[in-house]
């Protein structure tokens, strides 16, 4: 057994189960996929195993993680990003990024599944923008319109 599979096959406990709304780019790529899932299919004829899966082989298989990795990774060094990454950075990236935008890290930490927002901050958030110019940037907001008058000392 896999590092990552579970009795049954599961990947998912009980308790992390929830619902999750997608972003409508994401459904409209999946609507996409699921038709040329629908070629593959009929590409595949008889060989074509109904797994009920989003992501298949080209015979409706699953997928297994090291070809996965690799698919990945020739996608990344498509849209330029090299080809360090792996599936398992998405989710460092997507905490990081709506961290970045602001969002609260109590709010992150739900969304992805945490009890609390320890583990989110402390392993999954990584800073996007140096924290010392963050704070340069709120003083200058906070204070931006004082003078002290010292540039005009002798």
């Amino acid at each position: 057994m896999l590092r990552a599979d579970r009795a049954g096959g599961d990947t998912k406990t009980p308790k992390s189960r929830r619902a999750l709304r997608l972003a409508q780019m994401a459904v409209g790529v999946l609507r996409e996929w699921q038709a040329d899932q629908a070629a593959e299919r009929e590409a595949a004829g008889s060989r074509w195993q109904d797994t009920g899966l989003v992501f298949t082989t080209a015979t409706g298989t699953p997928l297994a993680a090291r070809p996965t990795r690799k698919m990945f990774q020739d996608v990344c060094e498509r849209a330029g990003l090299g080809r360090d990454w792996a599936p398992r950075d998405l989710r460092y990236t997507f905490v990081s990024l709506l961290s970045d935008d602001g969002m609260a890290i109590e709010k992150i930490a739900r969304l992805v599944g945490h009890t609390s927002s320890h583990v989110t901050e402390t392993v999954y958030r990584h800073e996007l923008r140096p924290v010392l110019q963050e704070g340069a940037e709120v003083m200058d907001r906070l204070f931006g319109g004082v003078s002290s008058g010292l540039a005009k000392q002798p």
